[in-house]
């Protein structure tokens, strides 16, 4: 069995600073990638940031390049995204997944998704 638990959301002002966490139970966290995805009001789901499970492939798309920054810390089973000089377009609920693959330089999401914290960016 696996399971994601996420903390670390919040409200905060534009330009400010939120670090998300996501812990894994099971053996299974360090054999696999990890990936960050956000949902916004009315909007599709997307992919943040993905991580593998060495560290050796890292990528975040371009919205939010330069300003997060995912990370992962195996020995503690948990991956986490720093997110700096956030802006309101950020607001979204914010979820981990677990068991991503890559083909290539192209990346899919896996079988195991946590249950999201939300992040609110206003004055």
């Amino acid at each position: 069995q696996v399971q994601l638990v996420e903390s670390g959301g919040g409200l905060v002002p534009p330009g400010g600073s939120l670090r998300l966490s996501c812990t894994a139970s099971g053996s299974i966290f360090r054999l696999n990638a990890i990936s960050w995805h956000r949902q916004a009001p009315g909007k599709q789901r997307e992919l943040v940031a993905d991580i593998s499970r060495d560290s050796l492939i890292i990528n975040h798309i371009e919205s939010v390049r330069g300003r997060f920054t995912i990370s992962r810390d195996n020995a503690k089973n948990t991956a986490y995204l720093q997110m700096n000089s956030l802006r309101p377009e950020d607001t979204a609920v914010y979820y981990c997944n677990l068991g991503g693959t890559y083909s290539g330089s192209s990346y899919r999401d896996g079988g195991y998704w946590g249950q999201g914290t939300r992040v609110t960016v206003s004055s």
